[in-house]
C-alpha cells in the first residue's frame, strides 16, 4: 500500500504540471459572474424541472464522489456558534458572519496561489490556521488569544454538521453505488466530519492524497485511482459550479445541489443550468431518487 501511494503521488504531481494557470477557475470569480439567484428555500419543482442532460443514464454510473464543505455538511452555523462563544468569553462583539466570509476568502486566495505555483503546498488545516492568525491581527484582537485558543478556533472546520438530507441521501445512494468523499479539506478533518456526522461513505478521499486542490485534475484522478472506475463511470456531486465544471472536463458525470444556506441567509447563489451539469437535484435525498435508489 505504501509503495502504491508513493507511485500515485508521483503521478499526481506529473498531472499537476500539466494543469496550467489559465485553467484555474476560482470560486470567487464564479460567484461574481453568477447571474441567477434563488430564495432561501429551493422549491422542489425547481429541481424537478431540471431534466438530466442528453445521454445521461444512471446505469452508466458506478461511483459518486462528494464535495464535503458546503455540499454535504453545513459549516456556517458551527462557525457562528463558535464565534458567539468567543464573543461571550472575550467580551467582544464581532460579526462572525462577516468574519467567516473573510476567512473563506483568505483560504481561497491561498489555494489559488498554490495551484498557480506561487506558494508551496500545505495542508488545508494549516491554510485555515494561517488565515485565522491574519484575521485576528487585522481586527486588532490578536493579543486576546493564546496558541491553544487559536488552535481550537481553527478546529471548527472539522466540526461541521451534515445537512438534514445528507445521511439519508448518501445511505440510499450507497445501496447501488460506491460513495466516497472528494474534498479539498484534509484527511483528518474529513474523517472527523464523516465519523462524527454518521455519514455512511464507503471511503474518504481528499486532495491531500495528491498534495493539490480542486479544480486540479490530479484530485479528480484520485477517484479513478482509488475507486477503480473509469472517469465516465464516476459522478461528482457538489454545490459549487467551479468544481463540477472541472470534473466534467476531466470526464466525470456531474450532479449539482444548490445549497441556498451555505453562506448564511440572504446570500445569493447561482442556480442557472449549465452545459457541464448533467443532473440538478434539490438535495441528496432527491438525487438518490433521480439515481434510482
Amino acid at each position: 500500500m505504501r509503495s502504491y501511494a508513493i507511485a500515485h503521488l508521483s503521478g499526481a504531481r506529473r498531472s499537476m504540471r500539466d494543469f496550467t494557470v489559465g485553467n484555474i477557475i476560482t470560486r470567487r470569480a464564479l460567484l461574481a459572474a453568477a447571474a441567477a439567484t434563488l430564495p432561501l428555500a429551493i422549491p422542489l419543482a425547481t429541481a424537478q424541472s431540471a431534466r438530466p442532460a442528453d445521454g445521461f443514464d444512471p446505469a452508466k454510473v458506478k461511483a459518486l464522489t462528494f464535495d464535503i464543505q458546503g455540499t454535504t455538511v453545513d459549516y456556517y452555523q458551527p462557525l457562528l456558534r463558535m464565534g458567539e462563544a468567543v464573543n461571550r468569553q472575550k467580551g467582544l462583539s464581532l460579526d462572525w458572519g462577516k468574519i467567516s466570509s473573510e476567512w473563506r476568502d483568505r483560504y481561497h486566495d491561498v489555494i489559488d496561489a498554490i495551484l498557480a505555483g506561487k506558494r508551496p503546498w500545505m495542508p488545508t488545516e494549516q491554510v485555515y490556521r494561517q488565515g485565522l492568525d491574519v484575521l485576528l491581527e487585522q481586527h486588532g484582537i490578536a493579543d486576546k488569544f493564546s496558541e491553544a485558543e487559536r488552535a481550537d478556533m481553527a478546529a471548527v472546520w472539522g466540526r461541521m454538521v451534515p445537512w438534514p438530507d445528507s445521511v439519508e441521501g448518501v445511505g440510499r445512494l450507497k445501496r447501488r453505488y460506491t460513495v466516497a468523499t472528494l474534498s479539498n479539506a484534509g484527511m483528518a478533518t474529513v474523517l472527523a466530519i464523516v465519523k462524527n456526522g454518521g455519514i455512511p461513505f464507503d471511503t474518504v478521499l481528499t486532495g491531500e492524497l495528491a498534495h493539490s486542490f480542486k479544480p486540479s485534475p490530479s484530485v479528480y484522478q484520485l477517484g479513478v485511482d482509488y475507486l477503480g472506475f473509469r472517469p465516465d463511470q464516476i459522478m461528482m456531486v457538489a454545490c459549487h459550479k467551479y468544481d463540477l465544471k472541472a470534473a466534467k472536463a476531466f470526464g466525470f458525470w456531474t450532479a449539482f445541489l444548490p445549497r441556498p444556506l451555505e453562506y448564511g441567509p440572504g446570500v445569493q447563489i447561482s442556480t442557472s443550468p449549465e452545459e457541464f451539469i448533467d443532473v440538478m437535484a434539490a438535495d441528496l435525498v432527491d438525487l438518490a431518487a433521480r439515481m434510482g435508489t
